[in-house]
């Protein structure tokens, strides 16, 4: 993993944006749709900045000198943070990065989850924040609760978060007050590429509470698991309490 993927708060928050042209604009805009304030490179507060310059060298070195950390156009080398193609379902951000490699092929991408991700995403996160108090009163057990509101929005399930109906339904669900079973999977690996897991194998370590492997399983694999999950040895039990078991072997 390149870069530490962090949603900032901007809210209030001076950032500085230097220099003119559409590229600028774009940035001052995005600045001020986060709720933050464009100011001048000679803000003594701002902590960000964004450069859009054809030389930005000398302006670069002077606001890195100060502490500020910097986002320069078309210039991935001297960026201390790259800007991710957003997609906005408020309060749902989805972010998609390439570190900088390529914009054209993070805005393609997230124009394909755009078609993908219902409208209806937002509403379902504000739906189910209202209900957080009403979700601690019935399943007081952080873990329970957990899993509770895991098997609800999975594929097909009650809160599918692709379902646009979903939102409507998280007050039936919390009347009806769903449950999640145990369940122990084993998957066979046929290479230690991640990219030959099958969707439904990537969605099982995405969400296990344990994983029991073989010690040779590759890093490349295990990192695709919850990074929450508890990882063992193959000859070691589950913990008690686990609700998806995954047991991963070398073909």
């Amino acid at each position: 993993m390149h870069s530490l993927p962090l949603f900032h708060r901007l809210t209030g928050q001076p950032v500085i944006v230097v220099g003119e042209g559409d590229m600028a604009a774009a940035k001052a805009r995005l600045v001020e749709r986060a709720g933050g304030r464009v100011v001048g490179a000679d803000d003594a507060d701002a902590r960000l900045a964004f450069v859009a310059l054809d030389e930005p060298e000398t302006m670069v070195a002077a606001l890195k000198s100060r502490g500020v950390l910097v986002n320069v156009a078309d210039r991935p080398d001297l960026c201390d943070f790259t800007l991710p193609s957003i997609l906005d379902r408020d309060p749902v951000l989805v972010a998609v990065s390439t570190g900088g490699a390529s914009a054209g092929l993070a805005k393609m991408l997230r124009l394909r989850l755009e078609a993908f991700l219902p409208a209806s995403l937002g509403a379902l996160a504000l739906a189910l924040q209202q209900a957080r108090a009403a979700m601690r009163q019935r399943w007081p057990d952080a873990a329970e609760r957990r899993h509770a509101l895991d098997a609800a929005l999975a594929e097909g399930a009650v809160l599918d978060p692709l379902d646009p109906q979903a939102a409507d339904r998280v007050g039936e669900w919390l009347e009806q007050g769903g449950t999640s079973t145990g369940q122990i999977v084993e998957i066979v690996l046929t290479s230690d590429d991640p990219d030959d897991l099958t969707l439904r194998q990537a969605r099982w370590l995405g969400g296990a509470d344990a994983v029991l492997h073989d010690r040779a399983i590759a890093s490349e694999i295990l990192a695709r698991c919850r990074a929450d999950a508890v990882r063992l040895p193959l000859a070691a039990a589950p913990p008690e309490g686990a609700r998806l078991t995954v047991i991963l072997r070398r073909g």
